[in-house]
């Protein structure tokens, strides 16, 4: 096997861990990491103290793309940087005939996906958009049991996201945290969670409607020490009276974690980014997206779902049902059960629970694969850098068709919550 020669654009702390670690050991006999692309400097240092392999690797700035392809002949383009910045080395890539790996979103906003898919029908090159949860091991049954027919024709879907406050308040310490880098949790976040339902059910959207706000973070935050801008959890004189930092405290009972983000800047040691922090204070007013979504989606097949997210929640997971003209699944799974100060769940075991319309109770279990995401990083690490498993039956890496429909409702949603009104897909269309 020959092998594929990458350039990383956006040597982020999930380009490092996911994609550069990875090509660099697992997949080293078919991947080659040829050049490394960011806007700081610092984070080519970083990346080549984390992984010695890439010691020697040219460094180019944003500007140097073109110089970057011309000098070091890159097979794919990794884009894994801040969310916006996606659009820009995905057409930039496609000009150049280069096929393109885009860590989710591919991009930020309807108009953007369609510059990319134009650029795409104009290239020889293809996209693809890491979706992992299309390969967790629950997920990929569901995808199973529906296409088998065992619920018919889908009716409805109700799906209802739990984001703990240690996670979900990290959204609001970086980047994230403004529309503009990453269109909204409603993009960054939940298109996982669209891209999920689109694809177990072949689903698309027609019209959406959403409800949303910004009610545990920003100025306004009910646990807000005190109003002021500027603080940083490094060093925060408000930190002991915070209760989003006490709950991770000694004082507290010391619970522990690692957090890739967090975990990335420490005064105390050396520091990864050269103008950027990720322990922005939760409570600035510079905050612009929401932290609450409750959404209606109406499908092209009839199908309806009915989704909530909510970022400040004490334990992590979801739970989903699926009705159909033949019946009924139930599953809820729970994620982080070391950041839990009580029992969740059921271990690492997952099952699906399948009502026939007419019949008895039947339990499938699913047990997680190893690697993060339950599995589903390292499945799709190996569709990526070994190609897609010619014994799967049914296609499971995204493409950008696929990921058009899921910003299309998540872009929806904002849109919704801004206007108050329903949003049409077609509106996106006949501009």
């Amino acid at each position: 096997m020959k092998r594929k020669r990458y350039a990383v654009c956006g040597v982020s702390a999930r380009a490092i861990a996911m994609f550069i670690r990875t090509a660099c050991n697992t997949y080293s006999d078919a991947a080659e990491i040829v050049a490394l692309l960011d806007i700081d400097p610092l984070r080519f240092k970083v990346c080549k103290e984390e992984v010695p392999q890439c010691a020697g690797l040219p460094e180019y700035m944003p500007e140097e793309f073109d110089k970057m392809v011309e000098e070091t002949h890159p097979d794919v383009i990794i884009a894994a940087g801040v969310d916006r910045t996606h659009v820009i080395y995905t057409v930039k890539a496609l000009e150049h005939d280069l096929d393109v790996i885009s860590e989710k979103p591919m991009t930020t906003t309807v108009a953007d996906c369609l510059k990319v898919m134009e650029a795409e029908k104009k290239s020889k090159g293809k996209v693809i958009c890491s979706f992992n949860y299309r390969y967790t091991p629950t997920h990929r049954k569901i995808r199973e049991m529906i296409m088998e027919g065992k619920l018919g024709r889908i009716t409805n879907i109700d799906l209802n996201w739990y984001v703990d406050i240690q996670h979900g308040a990290s959204y609001f310490k970086r980047w994230n945290r403004l529309r503009e880098n990453s269109g909204g949790l409603s993009i960054h976040k939940a298109s996982h969670h669209f891209d999920l339902v689109n694809w177990w059910i072949d689903g698309i959207p027609v019209e959406v409607h959403a409800f949303g706000d910004l009610n545990y973070y920003g100025p306004e935050g009910i646990t807000n020490p005190r109003k002021a801008e500027g603080r940083h959890c490094g060093a925060c004189p408000d930190r002991a009276a915070c209760a989003y930092v006490r709950r991770w405290s000694k004082r507290a009972g010391s619970l522990t974690f690692t957090d890739e983000h967090l975990n990335a800047f420490n005064e105390t040691k050396t520091q990864k980014y050269s103008k950027y922090r990720p322990d922005c204070c939760i409570f600035d007013s510079e905050i612009n997206i929401e932290d609450t979504y409750v959404v209606n989606v109406r499908y092209a097949n009839r199908a309806l779902l009915n989704y909530s997210v909510n970022f400040s929640c004490p334990y992590e997971g979801y739970s989903l049902a699926i009705n159909g003209t033949k019946g009924r699944l139930e599953t809820r799974e729970w994620h982080a059960p070391a950041r839990t100060p009580f029992p969740i769940g059921e271990g690492q075991t997952q099952y699906i629970d399948y009502f026939p319309l007419f019949g008895s109770r039947e339990r499938l279990w699913t047990i997680p694969g190893s690697g993060g995401h339950g599995g589903g990083d390292s499945l799709i690490l190996d569709d990526i850098f070994l190609g897609p498993d010619p014994l799967r039956e049914y296609d499971i890496l995204a493409t950008s068709d696929k990921f058009l429909h899921a910003v299309e409702i998540g872009e929806s949603v904002w849109r919704s919550i801004k206007e108050d009104r329903v949003i049409r897909m077609e509106e996106y269309f006949n501009k």
